[in-house]
């Protein structure tokens, strides 16, 4: 072909995919479900949220500055005390490092998109809706004030108003944007990459962020868990934390904790992902000890799952509890030791180049050493108990926090932000925010560590004089607002007009991975052709590797049929499995989180009509983005790819992203039930006789054991019905499709009535004794599972008659399936655990 001909080609091939790829304009704008528009959305709201979060720490350190100060009262100080730890743990430090990772990955995967845009979008959006929701409380004097942990019976019997009720519905609102991230970003992870990039090539940052999302999908299920008993018992008066009737405040610092811990490194894993990306560049080598680093960050994860008894060393714990989690605790230093020695080598191997960027990453690096050595005093059990309330602990969590995580984080801004924007950020403004920021920083919280030895307790809004508190506290408020002004430097290089600076180079930072190949200024397709990937820093190894993308030399170069498309490749080894369509612009992921929120936001204020109007209207809106957006039956079986190859538009099961999908997301809900399992068992471990024969001289009646174990026969005749629906389906047998469909549709209601006739009939009341309470909870948990199973199967026969699904586009029924082995499985569990156990324990 003539280089005529070759260049004609490009231009038709390139025009086709910038039509594809189009970011909508105008008000439509709105209706973007790229990663590159959904992630910067994602990155600006978390920031906008930090420095909303900031400004409240700087109202609490006026308030301290100085002893006895009444500028606020208590309630007031309460609550932005409150807004401040929530606003920073769930608004920015979880939400900011996946926005940037929803922004950053598939580019640096060599990817179109994530597999699930539209997931993106909902997740944004639900963020978005669920952190105005939350911080517009404080204006009207209705914010939650019982600390960002909310410990029970402060929050459930001793607060009035509907402050916490906003904590728990609208921080819950808000997980559900975190969860849906961590299925984006896992399955993107493993079956979005590049031909050729097997698992010990993909970017460090990458296996960082697999390692956090799976921890993101254990950890947070445990707190909504918590999140759903609490409001319960505020709304329904379920007993699940009072005292008095047989409940128990600890369940919640379990379920808490469980969360809790594993948050700090949720949080600090995908900042030294960042680190982990720059440290070579700067260096212009290598990573020294790549397998070493991903060996530390799983096991960072791992361990961090078994520490949350951390935070409870002076709540009266078993004294060999108290040791376990003391060295488990004291364990978790090595990994992280590891990675930290890696980075050092790495630079000490390689040819540095000095930048603000780096500045901020050894600034980090060394706040985080000073946090992990009080970290490691405060995991000795006697030395916690003196120090665990005391300001010792907030100098130390901010230590971790901010320098394990705020450091990085801008340290990634002045790196990425010519990748955004195709500019740079001053050296000249990045040196002086980088020592307004370290100097006001080490001000700010180093003292606190000798407040907190003085005796100064935290959590409160002010202190009595001559305790030796002056000094210290008003050295703190000083640096606050000296650290707060290195931010406004920030901010401003940041948002400063730039119109007559001119554009980066490519690859500015000459940088080794793939993020960097895109052009300037940046196109919405994100990579021009996706590559066969041969190393770790294909752009330094790879030769000749951006002129072949450019010239649509790999895969995908082209958008004939004016479809968004990216490769699906195998989980391991990155093998090409099918060509994936992924949907375009759409309203519906906006109106889907509209309404979901609708149902949190209205539940709050027990408006229950209007909440049931909005589950309604979520569900509608939800199947509808479903029907038209997922499983479509292409026009044609197999699609050319480029390069001589030929992928099929359509597979199923575990070669799908769908698949995946569904597995993740039925992991999380299952973690979340058996929270609510290991709950039920807790009070068996605490309490003498559980379940009780009689409380406060009434009789205690339990659900009995004929009807439970009726339902879940039923159940697992339903599970049954769907396995022979999807062998007939297979089998092209339509009548014994439908058949199998609807007995299995009728076998689940009729499980799910059983389930509930068990405690009506016995005439159970929740609201007597933790036990009746416990038992409501698993059976309501299944009950709704078993309608939502037999809601899913009819679903997909709907899909059938109207000719979306067939037997070998079967897509639908594979996943629902996939659902059904978890329903059956928490079917079972709940069975035995609330009609046998009872037995077994008399």
């Amino acid at each position: 072909m003539s280089d005529a001909r070759e260049s004609d080609l490009e231009r038709s091939q390139a025009r086709r995919l910038l039509q594809a790829w189009e970011t909508p304009r105008g008000w439509r704008y709105w209706s973007a479900v790229n990663n590159s528009e959904v992630g910067l959305w994602y990155t600006l709201t978390a920031f906008a949220f930090f420095l909303f979060g900031g400004v409240l720490a700087l109202v609490m350190r006026i308030q301290l500055a100085v002893p006895e100060y009444d500028w606020l009262t208590h309630d007031q100080y309460n609550q932005i005390f409150t807004m401040h730890g929530s606003v920073m743990m769930f608004l920015f430090a979880v939400p900011i490092l996946e926005a940037i990772s929803i922004m950053l990955l598939p580019e640096m995967l060599g990817a179109r998109d994530l597999p699930f845009p539209r997931l993106s979008a909902y997740g944004y959006w639900c963020f978005l809706i669920g952190g105005v929701f939350v911080c517009g409380s404080l204006f009207f004097d209705a914010a939650p004030r019982g600390g960002w942990f909310m410990y029970p019976p402060m929050t459930t019997q001793y607060q009035d108003g509907v402050g916490v009720d906003v904590w728990l519905l609208g921080l819950s609102f808000i997980e559900i944007a975190s969860i849906a991230a961590a299925v984006e970003l896992i399955v993107g992870v493993l079956k979005c990459r590049p031909p050729g990039m097997r698992l010990n090539l993909i970017p460090l940052y990458a296996w960082y962020i697999l390692v956090v999302a799976v921890m993101i999908l254990f950890a947070f299920p445990p707190l909504i868990a918590g999140d759903v008993l609490m409001e319960l018992e505020r709304a329904m008066d379920w007993p699940f934390f009072d005292v008095s009737r047989g409940g128990d405040p600890m369940l919640w610092q379990h379920l808490f904790w469980i969360f809790g811990h594993p948050e700090v490194y949720i949080v600090f894993l995908p900042s030294i992902a960042l680190v982990a990306m720059m440290v070579p560049t700067f260096a212009r080598t290598p990573m020294a000890g790549y397998g070493w680093i991903v060996l530390a960050a799983v096991g960072t994860g791992f361990l961090s799952f078994g520490l949350w008894v951390h935070h409870m060393f002076t709540t009266g714990i078993p004294g060999i509890s108290i040791g376990i989690f003391s060295a488990a605790s004291e364990a978790v230093a090595i990994p992280t030791g590891v990675q930290i020695f890696c980075f050092i080598a790495t630079l000490l191997i390689g040819r540095v180049k000095r930048a603000v960027c780096l500045q901020f990453v050894l600034a980090g690096l060394a706040t985080f050493i000073i946090g992990g050595l009080t970290g490691v005093m405060v995991a000795i059990a006697p030395f916690d108990y003196q120090a665990h309330d005391t300001y010792f602990i907030v100098g130390h969590l901010h230590y971790v926090l901010v320098g394990g995580t705020i450091f990085p984080i801008v340290a990634g801004f002045y790196y990425y932000y010519p990748f955004v924007t195709g500019k740079r950020l001053s050296e000249r403004l990045g040196n002086l925010a980088f020592w307004l920021m370290l100097i006001g920083f080490n001000v700010a919280f180093f003292p606190m560590h000798l407040s907190g030895l003085i005796g100064m307790p935290r959590r409160v809004a002010t202190y009595p004089s001559g305790m030796g508190l002056e000094i210290p506290n008003i050295i703190s408020s000083i640096g606050a607002f000296v650290l707060g002004l290195g931010f406004v430097v920030l901010l401003w290089d940041v948002f400063r007009p730039k119109s007559k600076q001119p554009l980066v180079r490519r690859n500015v930072w000459d940088a080794g991975t793939l993020e960097w190949s895109g052009e300037v200024p940046d196109q919405p397709w994100g990579i021009r052709s996706i590559p066969i990937i041969q190393s770790r820093y294909p752009l330094w190894e790879q030769k000749n590797l951006l002129e072949d993308i450019d010239r649509g030399k790999f895969y995908l170069p082209d958008a004939e049929e004016g479809r968004r498309e990216t490769l699906v490749t195998s989980a391991v080894d990155a093998e090409l499995v099918h060509c994936l369509r992924v949907p375009g612009p759409s309203f519906l992921p906006f109106w889907a989180a509209v309404f979901t929120g609708g149902v949190f936001i209205f539940s709050t204020y027990h408006w229950w009509t209007a909440a049931g109007v909005c589950a309604v209207m979520s569900f509608c809106t939800i199947v509808t983005w479903l029907w038209t957006g997922t499983a479509e039956i292409p026009e044609k079986p197999t699609k050319s790819v480029g390069m001589w190859q030929s992928l099929p538009l359509y597979v199923s099961g575990p070669s799908a992203v769908g698949w995946w999908a569904m597995f993740i997301t039925m992991l999380g809900d299952m973690t979340a039930f058996m929270s609510l399992v290991f709950g039920y068992f807790f009070y068996w471990t605490v309490h003498e006789e559980f379940p009780p024969a009689e409380w406060d001289g009434a009789e205690v009646y339990g659900p009995g054991t004929l009807w439970p174990m009726v339902g879940v026969a039923l159940g697992i005749m339903a599970w049954c019905a769907v396995m022979l629906a999807r062998k007939s389906n297979r089998s092209d047998r339509s009548i014994a499709f439908y058949g199998a469909a609807i007995i299995g549709i009728v076998c689940s209601l009729l499980s799910a009535l059983a389930l509930f006739y068990g405690p009506y009939q016995n005439g159970m009341d929740p609201t007597q004794h933790v036990y009746t309470s416990s038992t409501a909870v698993l059976l309501l948990w299944t009950i709704l599972h078993l309608v939502l199973g037999g809601v899913m199967l009819a679903y997909c026969i709907a899909r059938r008659i109207a000719g979306r699904m067939d037997r070998q586009h079967d897509a639908d029924l594979v996943n629902v399936t996939l659902a059904w082995h978890f329903i059956a499985l928490t079917t079972v569990i709940t069975g035995a655990t609330v009609a046998l156990f009872p037995w077994v324990a008399r």
